[in-house]
């Protein structure tokens, strides 16, 4: 697989039907190993061991019907209340963030009404606070940590 501009983490792989499968200790069962799976194993990883976010309000694949449409956000993180606070959206390492990408995480915020969103192809990261007020997003200089982001919603 790729070489991220994450930590490298050890997971246990396995090969069944000639697919590289994946544990997800989030969803605790393999999915299939794509290269976005990787980058959303790492970044999750990244986020509960370096940054201190808790694992039981990760939520990876997270449904929200629009329009009468299924959409899925690849990871939303909740309060303890089960209010979502954050949309996270991975990419493969070889899909550039565009525009594209950040507006297809303003229709998920469209349902959700979350004041954060990251989103990362595992060699680029961005975190950005949403300011609802003034209809815009404002980007951080980096990721924060848990305990940094509970204090900016203060």
């Amino acid at each position: 697989m790729y070489q991220l501009n994450l930590p490298e983490y050890r997971f246990s792989i396995k090969k069944q039907n000639n697919r590289l499968l994946v544990l997800d200790a989030q969803r605790k069962r393999y999915v299939t190993l794509t290269p976005e799976e990787w980058v959303r194993q790492h970044f999750i990883r990244f986020l509960i061991e370096e940054k201190g976010y808790p694992a039981a309000l990760l939520a990876i694949e997270h449904s929200v019907e629009l329009n009468g449409l299924k959409k899925r956000c690849d990871a939303v993180l909740f309060d303890s209340h089960a209010h979502p606070l954050l949309i996270i959206e991975f990419k493969a390492p070889t899909i550039a963030i565009t525009q594209a990408v950040f507006d297809q995480v303003a229709v998920y915020n469209l349902k959700l009404n979350v004041r954060f969103f990251m989103i990362s192809n595992g060699m680029q990261h961005y975190c950005c606070h949403i300011d609802q007020a003034n209809c815009r997003y404002d980007f951080l200089p980096d990721i924060p940590s848990y305990s940094a982001l509970l204090k900016m919603l203060d």
